[in-house]
C-alpha cells in the first residue's frame, strides 16, 4: 500500500518518480490510453476550504477514469466528534483512496493507518507534498533541474510550505534558504530532525534572495490564522518585490502556491511579471497528482 503523507517521509528517489510520471501524463493529456482509476472511486476529505486542491484532484481523478466524492466537514461524522479512526474504517470498505486537507498531521496519518487505502495528504499544518512536488515540476520545466540551484523562500519560516521546502532540500541536495523574522523560524527540535547542512534560516530577505534561481512566497498568515495582526506586522519588510529581487541570480523565477495577497507578501508588478511561471505552478497541481494517484492504483493492493 503506498500513500503520500508527507515529504519528510519520502524517499528522494519517489519523489523524482513522482516528477518523472507528472511529465508524462501533462504531454499525453487528452490522449490517455489507461485509466487507472477506472471503476474507482476516491474521497475528498476537506475540513479546510480551497480552489486548485479540490479542483486539480477532482479533475484528475475523472481524467485518470474514477469518480470524485466530495465531502466537508459538514458533510461527515467527523464534525461530530467521531474518532478519525472509526471514519477510516468505514471509507476503506466503500472507497478506493482518500484525499485529506484538514489541520492535523497526526488525522492524515492516523488515517491512513485504519483505512486500508492510498491515502494522500492534501494540505495539513505540518507540510503540503503535493504542492512541493508540483512546484519541483515547475522547476524542472523552467530551469531544466533543481540540482545545484539555490532556491530561497521568503516568509513565514515555520509554515507547512517552509517546512515541506526544508524536507525537499535535504532529501535533494540542493541550496535552500528560508528568510523569515526571527520568531517564525523553525524550534530546535525541528533543526534537529532536519540535520541538514545545505538549509539556512537568516531574518534579512535581500540575504536570503542574493544569488537565489528561485524565489518562493506564501500567505504571511495561513488559514486559521486570519486576524492576527501582530504576526502580520513581523513581515512588512519580507515582501517580494522589484527592490528585494535586485540581487537574485539574472534568469530567477518567483513561485507562489496561492492565493495571493497582492500587495502584502508579492508586490503587483512582481506577481504579474512572473504569471506565466506562478499560473503553470498552479496548473502543474493536476498533473502532479494525476500522476501520484496513476502510481498508487498500480501499486495498490486488492
Amino acid at each position: 500500500m503506498e500513500h503520500l503523507l508527507s515529504i519528510e517521509a519520502m524517499y528522494p528517489q519517489n519523489m523524482v518518480k513522482y516528477v518523472d510520471h507528472a511529465v508524462t501524463l501533462k504531454t499525453r493529456r487528452g490522449k490517455h490510453e489507461e485509466f487507472p482509476l477506472q471503476g474507482q472511486v476516491w474521497a475528498l476529505l476537506f475540513s479546510k476550504s480551497s480552489t486548485r486542491t479540490r479542483v486539480s484532484f477532482e479533475v484528475g481523478i475523472r481524467e485518470l477514469g474514477g469518480s470524485p466524492l466530495f465531502l466537508s466537514s459538514n458533510d461527515i461524522q467527523l464534525g461530530r466528534g467521531e474518532p478519525i479512526r472509526d471514519t477510516a474504517r468505514v471509507l476503506g470498505r466503500m472507497v478506493h483512496g482518500a484525499i485529506i486537507r484538514t489541520f492535523a498531521q497526526s488525522d492524515v496519518e492516523e488515517f491512513a493507518e485504519y483505512s486500508g487505502i492510498p491515502t494522500i495528504n492534501a494540505l495539513t499544518d505540518d507540510e503540503h507534498p503535493c504542492q512541493i512536488l508540483a512546484d519541483l515540476l515547475t522547476i524542472r520545466e523552467k530551469l531544466g533541474s533543481w540540482e545545484d540551484r539555490k532556491i530561497a523562500f521568503v516568509g513565514d519560516g515555520y509554515s507547512n510550505m517552509a517546512r515541506s521546502w526544508c524536507w525537499a532540500a535535504k532529501h535533494l541536495g540542493f541550496s535552500l534558504t528560508i528568510g523569515s523574522p526571527d520568531a517564525c523560524q523553525p524550534p530546535a527540535d525541528f533543526l534537529g530532525r532536519l540535520d541538514a547542512s545545505n538549509v539556512t534560516f537568516t531574518s534579512n530577505p535581500a540575504e536570503a534572495v542574493a544569488g537565489a534561481e528561485v524565489i518562493n512566497t506564501d500567505v504571511w498568515l495561513s488559514m486559521g490564522q486570519e486576524g492576527q495582526a501582530d504576526k502580520e506586522a513581523r513581515f512588512k519588510s519580507y515582501q517580494v518585490n522589484s527592490a528585494l529581487l535586485e540581487d537574485a541570480a539574472p534568469k530567477h523565477i518567483v513561485l507562489h502556491c496561492l492565493p495571493a495577497y497582492r500587495g502584502k507578501e508579492i508586490s503587483e508588478d512582481v506577481l504579474e511579471e512572473h504569471a506565466d511561471t506562478i499560473f503553470q505552478q498552479a496548473e502543474n497541481r493536476l498533473h502532479m497528482q494525476k500522476g501520484i494517484m496513476a502510481r498508487m492504483a498500480k501499486h495498490r493492493v486488492l
